[in-house]
């Protein structure tokens, strides 16, 4: 199982939760604070924890995430009305149309789904 460092957990939290639709639980505090949670959605699973010590140092890439959703229209959409910096949606020469975000604590998400398969009247 991934565990995910994050620099400010609570808000981290509403990017997986109401932008990817994973639930959350098994929460650990620590003085009251969110220190650590399981998120997840069917037998997908990710531990999402408090990040000890500094940020992610500035040239260090981190972990990246490719996400493959069934309506990549919606989840442009539905991201972009939550307010996450969502870049356009773009036909790449190889098939697949893709967008990107980086999320709070600075992780690359790319979302894609083969260009044939997009609807055509959107």
């Amino acid at each position: 199982m991934p565990v995910i460092p994050s620099a400010d957990l609570e808000k981290s939290l509403r990017f997986w939760t109401e932008g990817l639709g994973l639930a959350a639980d098994r929460e650990m505090r620590e003085d009251g604070r969110l220190v650590g949670c399981m998120v997840h959605r069917e037998a997908m699973f990710f531990w999402l924890n408090q990040r000890a010590g500094e940020p992610v140092p500035e040239h260090c890439e981190g972990v990246r995430f490719y996400w493959t959703p069934d309506d990549l229209l919606g989840i442009h959409r539905h991201l972009k009305n939550l307010g996450y910096g969502v870049s356009e949606i773009v036909a790449q020469d190889y098939g697949q149309s893709e967008f990107f975000l980086v999320d709070d604590d600075g992780y690359s998400h790319c979302f894609g789904m083969a260009t044939n398969e997009l609807p055509k009247n959107e």
